[in-house]
């Protein structure tokens, strides 16, 4: 017997785990999640995620989905929360269907990706803190940069080479940067997104905003969809996955 099928809903601070899938030697999110619902059902749980984050990346708005036969019990979500540590809190429980899948059934992902101009001994986890780009960028080369990537569709240049996708083609659906005195913001949207492709995206952006790589040079990159010279990719805890889009979400029945 199968069991019903459910949604979770959760948001984690990636810092302390070696990314949201399973390890063999390090601590992940889904190792952290699997465990504490297997605990409180008293059935072996595997969860299914969304997508895969890396070691040190956010999420603010992450979708699992998983099959469990019984009946939850009594305050579940609550209890849940109690046994998961401090950086992941579960938000929300669906009853989903029966083919629902968190992950090839997804139909939008954005990300945010923060940048600090200054030092915050509040948010070093959450922001990438670089005071060094302070007045010594170019921010409208930045956005230049951004808005050359809803011109293609194929994105080899902003993949890492150990990846196993099977196709390097996004629709990509916004590439914005939002420029504040003291922290810079980046918006980016897609059907699906590469192994480390955002945070490729970032360095490269900033990179373009130093003179270090020209707009040219990028062109000429994707249009060949060959690696950019001196590709660098920006640090992880600045990065978060924050929202997730199903076709069918209407459908969802929350479990109270």
């Amino acid at each position: 017997m199968e069991g019903n099928r459910y949604a979770l809903e959760l948001a984690y601070n990636g810092t302390n785990y070696a990314g949201w899938q399973r390890q063999p030697n390090a601590m992940s999110v889904e190792q952290t999640v699997d465990s504490a619902l297997s605990l409180i059902l008293n059935e072996k749980i595997k969860i299914v995620g969304c997508g895969r984050t890396d070691a040190g990346v956010h999420a603010s708005h992450y979708v699992a989905h998983f099959d469990f036969t019984g009946e939850f019990p009594p305050f579940f979500l609550r209890r849940l929360n109690r046994f998961l540590a401090e950086d992941v809190s579960v938000q929300a429980l669906w009853r989903v269907q029966p083919h629902f899948h968190a992950r090839f059934h997804a139909t939008g992902r954005s990300y945010i990706y923060k940048i600090a101009l200054k030092k915050d001994v509040f948010r070093r986890d959450t922001v990438a803190s670089l005071p060094q780009l302070r007045d010594r960028v170019d921010l409208k080369a930045m956005q230049a940069a951004a808005d050359m990537l809803l011109e293609f569709e194929a994105f080899a240049p902003f993949c890492k080479t150990n990846s196993d996708a099977f196709t390097m083609n996004c629709d990509l659906t916004e590439a914005k940067w939002e420029f504040a005195e003291d922290t810079w913001t980046f918006h980016i949207s897609a059907n699906r997104f590469l192994r480390g492709m955002v945070r490729l995206i970032v360095g490269m952006c900033i990179r373009v905003g130093q003179g270090k790589l020209s707009l040219d040079d990028l062109r000429t990159a994707l249009e060949q969809q060959t690696r950019l010279p001196k590709p660098w990719s920006a640090p992880a805890e600045g990065l978060f996955l924050n929202d997730i889009r199903y076709p069918e979400r209407d459908r969802w029945e929350e479990v109270k």
